[in-house]
């Protein structure tokens, strides 16, 4: 099967979406002593809470990544490869930007710390810088189990799909009635591998064709959320709200899995539609970039706000209308077109880095079998370190306390390490050798 263009438009959308959606709720204010601080626009201005129905579309990313994930470790077995050098692989092409982005941002918040910056907005910054990582750890985690959950799928087909979603709804309900919150926690996972399955399903065809099925699916994850938000005890928002007690995604809630479901299966009731239109060149051309720096987009496109931050907000030249009032609002195309100016200057600046990576990549031979227990376990061990690092920083930020945690950062970086070392200079399989160097949109 040949490239499908569909998959890297979803792609974009979902990315160029994310993009958008944390610039225009991203609210910044200078106080009177000169500090800057970030109001939550989502507790303050309760209807922008509605605008996250048009801006969480991660159910897109996870889509979109089982069905290249499919498509991928199918033609790496039948080369005669096996799990474990597919799934370090996978791993490779996610931690390599990443490791770059966190060695920058750590580097910066260490250097800011020892030139006496203030210990709040260090933290502030931290977190700014890492609040896009949730993605991270829950997708590698996926991606390491993608052998397994492929083998249920073909055995089982769409009823594997069926049962990962039962056991999502429990362990949210279990979580919703006071139940332990490990059980909720692993919503984490189940949710959006439910996404990541039906981009099985995409793959191979079966839901395409049954598109009274995916109309079924989609009204029925629709209604199921309508009714969960309006007589449940769930809110609109799609991403988590400090004044709200329930959260639809800390962990992913019932009304994040009706939402999934719906989603997707628009998206794929669509499929067939914009897949004859992106057979238009001039179309494909727009699309097509942005999925060489999608990854790049995903883990920088918070630095413009930084940037902008300290160009015009601690100077204070930056217009302050209140936060959520109508001149506010007519400031943000404005806002939006400056920190779009700013990533693009960034993403130029970026180039070599990212042209070093893929060298690198290359280097660490990506697709090399694993067969052998001691880089077996090394790598198991390093994908464990990555991901703890990664979820820590999700939740707490790169600096909690005003200055980047040792422990967190020696984690990450073992982790990785262990993660990028060859296994050995045994013969790749034919699909190694066609994927070689590591991509950095972590496809």
């Amino acid at each position: 099967m040949g490239r499908v263009r569909y998959v890297d438009f979803l792609r974009g959308v979902a990315i160029v979406l994310v993009v958008l959606g944390h610039w225009v709720i991203t609210a910044l204010v200078r106080h009177p002593d000169g500090t800057i601080g970030a109001p939550e626009l989502l507790a303050t201005v309760e209807w922008t809470q509605w605008l996250t129905l048009v801006f969480q579309i991660m159910p897109v990313f996870f889509l979109a990544g089982g069905h290249a994930a499919a498509g991928s470790w199918r033609r790496h077995r039948d080369g005669g490869g096996g799990a474990a050098g597919w799934v370090r692989g996978r791993a490779v092409r996610l931690l390599l930007p990443t490791a770059a982005y966190v060695a920058v941002a750590v580097a910066g918040l260490a250097a800011g710390r020892a030139a006496g910056a203030d210990r709040g907005l260090l933290a502030m910054v931290g977190w700014a810088l890492a609040m896009q990582f949730w993605f991270l750890p829950v997708y590698l985690v996926i991606s390491a189990l993608t052998p397994w959950l492929y083998a249920a799928y073909r055995r089982w087909g769409l009823g594997s799909v069926a049962a990962l979603a039962t056991l999502a709804a429990v362990a949210g309900l279990v979580h919703l009635v006071g139940g332990s919150p490990w059980v909720g926690a692993a919503d984490y996972v189940l949710v959006w591998t439910v996404a990541y399955q039906l981009g099985f399903g995409w793959q191979d065809g079966r839901l395409t064709a049954r598109r009274p099925l995916l109309v079924a699916v989609g009204a029925g994850g629709a209604g199921a959320f309508a009714a969960l938000v309006a007589y449940g005890p769930f809110p609109v928002s799609l991403i988590l709200v400090s004044t709200e007690e329930v959260s639809n995604t800390d962990p992913p809630s019932l009304a994040m899995l009706a939402w999934v479901l719906a989603q997707c299966a628009l998206c794929l009731l669509a499929a067939p539609a914009m897949e004859r239109a992106l057979r238009a060149e001039w179309l494909w051309r727009l699309v097509r970039p942005l999925g060489r720096v999608s990854m790049t987009l995903y883990l920088w496109h918070m630095v413009p706000v930084l940037v902008a931050a300290a160009a015009f907000y601690l100077p204070d030249v930056a217009p302050e209308p209140a936060v959520g009032s109508g001149v506010w609002w007519a400031w943000r195309p404005v806002w939006i077109a400056v920190l779009a100016v700013i990533l693009l200057g960034l993403l130029a600046a970026l180039r070599p880095l990212e042209r070093g990576l893929l060298r690198l990549g290359g280097a660490v031979l990506p697709n090399a079998p694993v067969r052998r227990p001691v880089p077996l376990l090394a790598g198991v061990a390093g994908l464990a370190g990555a991901v703890g690092a990664l979820t820590v920083w999700a939740g707490a930020g790169l600096a909690r306390d005003g200055a980047p945690a040792v422990w967190a950062v020696a984690a990450f970086a073992v982790g990785t390490a262990l993660v990028l070392v060859p296994p050995g200079r045994a013969a790749l399989t034919p699909e190694g050798r066609r994927s070689a160097p590591a991509s950095t949109d972590g496809r």
